[in-house]
């Protein structure tokens, strides 16, 4: 058969790393390093203690290492752990074009596939590239994207986990094609996860839905299937979410299969954007602008009079309803506006320390969110997505008044990270869990991913050692 989901399989199982341009390899080792520090640095949190309480609890074949922790479970266990902490602080990745993702939530696939069936560096790094490239073309499939019309993006990881499990896992083509039938019926998200009161399933949602790949791909391993065509087929994702338009075509077109791959092109992984700050990807436009206005023109929370954001709809409307204002939780607090807004002019930065208990706490920020005003922007609705406009004017006390646009945020391609940056971001965030010398080790492995004979020896330099 030639269905959608048997040519993505033809794709996922034939892809080899001899025909993976440099550039993007060298992007998925960056993502790594990049994740692996966020995990690392979430390790310590209540809700991922939580997660680890019922991850230990639930016992399991030792085949695979929990970050952080060192635990040892099975291939889903640790692959659902490990994208649970990749994802809690909101400080991975981005990808947002019809759809928004973090495709860094499906790098636990591979790895823990890759060490329980003892695959070496080059195979986790093509499961790297598998799960970029085609959770990235799902973003550009829809329009508008699902997210438009009330779901979650999970709903879309569900399509790509199974593949990269799969891959990894070594199934067979029609292993594969009932995996992705298994997962991408099972796992479709609400987008309510994400709006108004925000709890712990908002950075669990994704995590869930490559966890779901992963057991598709283990079952289907058994003999297990599933629906062929789940997604152009009878009552598949294209007919029933028919209030999209969906471009098979951008799924399909180009992928790059060995005969195809040009060095430096068609990897989508080369477009997607690092995180700068720990916070929903809209907020990172006005948080820029602001900082830049503050450092320019020294203005402080107590010189402030207004603050005023123009943005999207979606900014305007999700990340600064009247529950943004008042915000409890870490995680309503890392998808406000005004929040970010304001603990960036308390402190002249927004970072993982901003949405602990103390600081959702702090008389300064709660006195300088009533001085935030969010309006939607017709014009820069216009631009969306290509564009992420924001623009920011700040009136002081003293009447002064100064306005910043920020249209590519930090991390973005357009203002990309360094390698130096990368590195920073990941000793900040691994500081708490690992040694200086420790740090030192896991970034020079990750450089070197290649170079390892079993992923297990690079993933047991990611357990806590302070």
């Amino acid at each position: 058969m030639n269905s959608i989901t048997h040519q993505m399989a033809r794709f996922a199982l034939g892809l080899q790393y001899k025909d993976i341009p440099a550039g993007a390899v060298r992007e998925a080792k960056r993502f790594l390093l990049d994740s692996a520090g966020c995990a690392l640095a979430a390790v310590p949190y209540e809700d991922m203690q939580a997660a680890h309480r019922y991850v230990v609890g639930l016992g399991g074949t030792p085949e695979a290492t929990v970050i952080g922790s060192g635990h040892r479970t099975n291939v889903a266990n640790a692959a659902l752990m490990n994208a649970l902490l990749i994802r809690a602080l909101d400080y991975n990745d981005i990808y947002w074009e019809q759809d928004p993702s973090h495709p860094s939530d499906i790098i636990p696939a591979a790895l823990a596939a890759g060490e329980a069936a003892h695959r070496d560096g080059r195979e986790a790094l093509v499961g790297i590239l598998i799960a970029y490239e085609l959770e990235m073309r799902w973003c550009l499939a829809a329009t508008p994207g699902i997210r438009e019309v009330g779901w979650h993006h999970a709903s879309l990881t569900q399509f790509v986990s199974p593949f990269v499990a799969a891959r990894i896992l070594g199934l067979s083509e029609d292993q594969t094609v009932a995996a992705a039938g298994i997962s991408a019926s099972s796992h479709f998200t609400l987008g309510g996860v994400v709006a108004g009161h925000l709890t712990n399933m908002k950075n669990t949602a994704d995590p869930m839905a490559t966890e779901a790949g992963v057991r598709a791909a283990l079952l289907a391993r058994e003999g297990y299937t599933g629906p062929v065509e789940v997604i152009e087929g009878k009552e598949g994702l294209i007919e029933v979410l028919s209030n999209v338009e969906w471009s098979t075509d951008t799924l399909l077109d180009g992928l790059p299969v060995v005969s195809e791959v040009e060095p430096g092109e068609k990897f989508l992984i080369t477009t997607c954007s690092y995180k700068a700050f720990p916070t929903e990807a809209l907020t990172h436009q006005p948080i820029t602008a602001v900082l830049n206005l503050c450092c320019a023109h020294g203005i402080t929370a107590e010189t402030i009079a207004e603050v005023h954001v123009r943005t999207t709809t979606r900014g305007a409307d999700i990340l600064s309803d009247p529950s943004k204002y008042r915000p409890t939780t870490k995680e309503t607090a890392d998808h406000s506006l005004p929040y970010c807004i304001a603990a960036a002019v308390v402190d002249g930065n927004v970072l993982p320390s901003s949405f602990e208990e103390e600081k959702l706490r702090d008389p300064r920020i709660w006195a300088t969110l009533p001085k935030i005003k969010v309006v939607a922007d017709p014009e820069i609705d216009g631009l969306f997505p290509a564009v992420k406009r924001a623009i920011v004017r700040i009136t002081t006390t003293g009447g002064e008044v100064y306005e910043e646009q920020v249209d590519h945020a930090k991390g973005s391609p357009e203002n990309p990270m360094s390698d130096d940056d990368i590195v920073a971001k990941f000793r900040a965030n691994a500081a708490a869990v690992l040694t200086p010398e420790r740090q030192r080790q896991v970034i020079e492995a990750t450089w070197a991913l290649e170079d390892f004979a079993d992923i297990g020896d690079y993933m047991r330099l990611l357990i806590a050692d302070r």
